[in-house]
């Protein structure tokens, strides 16, 4: 259930972010680590607390469509449609840097990732500092993506100024990211809005399949081969018949037929709701990797909706 954030506390997280300090804030998808997106020291900073590499760039969020334009040399008439439909929500929007917003931001790519939160709470966090927040998510750069308060706390808690507690992010997995800088759309990572929803609003879309090495600046965040990872090992598997010796944890959307005696199982919908699913995909993964196991046995998603984000999620972990 979401919690209420009083403006009192938003007022105090405000300031903080205007001085060039760092807060983690809720969103719908999941807590962000913020810093004043115009200031070069503070995004720095974010890079730090997050042992981030320079290479991944962050997306900046607004408080209202209409500050695109600030954030951007051009609005494309797809941008613009885009943001009218879509925000604000889940989704991130790759456009043509301004000078309004640091190099750094972008891992010095001429172009920036942004988008406007659904969360109230966030957008009101922005309005409050009067100024746009750069903001990844609020964890180890590569671990598990944070979507309560308590994630954020056992990652980052030492390391940042401030953890405004909304309580647990309402859809779960990050923001979908499609790149429109360019004559055609390309979703660079699925996330909370699926392909589905876009291409019925603006046609086929081209979906990015490639993981990227290490070291090469990405349009976006999440587009390494490795990201979102728990310390414990993942495999990824269409079947479960043949399985390693050990304390085996099964990630699963139903309840498995298997009678595998597994060391912990997490099910994340017993109806079959990617939804739901996708809700408590991360919660899940943190519980599996504080259950002391030797290798954590994921079963893919249907690669429709939600599915194929959580299959990019899946991917990922396991390193593939």
């Amino acid at each position: 259930m979401t919690t209420s954030l009083t403006d009192d506390q938003l007022t105090e997280a405000a300031e903080i972010l205007r001085s060039g300090g760092l807060v983690a804030f809720p969103t719908e998808t999941v807590y962000g680590l913020g810093g004043d997106a115009t200031n070069a020291r503070a995004v720095a900073k974010i890079f730090a607390a997050k042992q981030r590499p320079r290479f991944d760039p962050v997306i900046v969020h607004l408080s209202d469509p209409e500050q695109l334009a600030t954030v951007t040399t051009a609005v494309s008439p797809t941008a613009a449609s885009l943001a009218e439909t879509f925000w604000p929500g889940p989704l991130t929007l790759v456009v043509p840097r301004a000078d309004t917003i640091p190099a750094i931001v972008s891992s010095d790519l001429p172009t920036v990732a942004v988008r406007v939160p659904a969360h109230a709470s966030a957008r009101r966090l922005i309005t409050l500092a009067g100024c746009p927040i750069a903001a990844p998510s609020a964890n180890r750069f590569g671990g598990i993506s944070p979507t309560t308060a308590a994630h954020v706390v056992s990652q980052l808690g030492d390391r940042i100024e401030r953890i405004l507690d909304g309580g647990p992010c309402r859809i779960g997995v990050e923001s979908t990211v499609l790149d429109v800088s360019g004559p055609l759309p390309v979703m660079l990572r699925p996330g909370g809005l699926t392909r589905e929803e876009l291409e019925a609003a603006i046609g086929p879309i081209t979906v990015a399949t490639e993981h990227l090495p290490t070291g090469e600046a990405a349009p976006a965040p999440g587009m390494l081969a490795r990201h979102y990872s728990p310390a414990t090992p993942v495999t990824v598997t269409d079947t479960i018949d043949s399985l390693p010796a050990g304390r085996l944890g099964l990630l699963t959307l139903h309840r498995p037929a298997s009678n595998h005696d597994w060391s912990h199982v997490e099910v994340l919908s017993e109806t079959g709701d990617l939804v739901e699913a996708a809700a408590g995909f991360f919660a899940a993964l943190h519980r599996l990797d504080d259950a002391g196991l030797d290798r954590i046995i994921a079963l893919p998603f249907p690669d429709s909706g939600l599915g194929l984000a959580l299959n990019n999620r899946l991917d990922r972990a396991a390193g593939s």
